[in-house]
């Protein structure tokens, strides 16, 4: 894995575990959830550690799925956007270049 890899997903953990560092969109599907399995998803997105090469790739811990007793699949995914959010980033390693956006939701609204 290459060092500019290692940062991307570095950076993306950061966001991940602690919801922080960039933007965390809850769709309508996990809004709707209630509390206890709203909260559920919340920390299992934080503490998410299963990735392979099936769901990550490129090495940049970007992306992942779980199932939910009573919610289904959830899908988790971080994307790059540029500091006012209207493209993309340039370099998705440099965080001061970078808005990390984590969108958690159901696999059913994908």
């Amino acid at each position: 894995m290459s060092s500019r890899t290692e940062q991307i997903a570095k950076l993306n953990d950061l966001l991940r575990a602690t919801f922080l560092t960039g933007k965390v969109v809850l769709t309508e599907g996990i809004a709707s959830l209630d509390d206890d399995r709203r909260a559920e998803v919340l920390s299992r997105v934080q503490s998410f550690s299963n990735f392979s090469t099936d769901n990550d790739p490129y090495g940049e811990r970007d992306f992942g799925a779980f199932e939910v007793a009573g919610a289904g699949r959830v899908f988790w995914k971080i994307d790059y956007y540029n500091g006012t959010l209207d493209g993309g980033s340039e370099d998705p390693a440099d965080a001061k270049k970078t808005t990390r956006v984590l969108t958690i939701m159901l696999a059913s609204e994908y």
